[in-house]
């Protein structure tokens, strides 16, 4: 399991250590959490705000004015609204993805879970999140947490990756499996 030291080495792990460490201080990982679910949700469904986010274009003020206005429109907490706002004037805003996922795995890893990145060419649904999650739950013998994203460039299959071990069953690595057999 990758523990919360790897995640404090990134860039984006010690904004979300810090992120962390501040909600629970304060006794708010779960709203944290919930507008963080928020914002990443905003990052899938606006492409204008995905876009701000990783533009090099928007600079620290306009990033930070666009978060001030976006945080009421999707009822952030007010540590994650200020948070927003340091990620801006630092020039970080491009670090929110990771963020949030380093901030998602210190708060399982804080609630005696663990989490595991998945990585599938189409959106999993409900019932095969359900699925995969008590699968990787017998695997791990406790409550696991999925990381899901999508990746067409796997063309099929999936990719989990459970703290040290690695489940690799896309279609992309078969193939490459399959034309280095044919070449000897």
């Amino acid at each position: 399991m990758e523990t919360s030291g790897g995640i404090r080495a990134s860039l984006a792990g010690r904004y979300a250590s810090a992120l962390f460490d501040l909600a629970r201080d304060q006794r708010q990982i779960e709203s944290v959490g919930k507008s963080l679910d928020a914002l990443n949700q905003a990052l899938v469904d606006s492409k204008d705000f995905s876009e701000l986010v990783s533009s090099p274009l928007v600079s620290r003020e306009e990033a930070g004015r666009a978060f001030a206005a976006i945080a009421p429109q999707l009822s952030l907490d007010p540590i994650t609204a200020n948070f927003l706002g340091v990620l801006a004037r630092n020039g970080r805003k491009g670090q929110l993805q990771g963020v949030i996922r380093a901030f998602r795995r210190l708060a399982s890893e804080h609630r005696g879970e663990t989490t595991a990145e998945v990585v599938t060419a189409r959106p999993l649904n409900d019932d095969q999140l359900g699925q995969l999650r008590q699968q990787l739950r017998t695997r791990a013998g406790r409550d696991v947490n999925i990381d899901a994203t999508v990746d067409p460039n796997i063309l099929g299959g999936i990719v989990v990756k459970l703290g040290s071990q690695q489940i690799d069953a896309s279609i992309r690595t078969k193939l490459n499996r399959l034309a280095q057999a044919m070449k000897g």
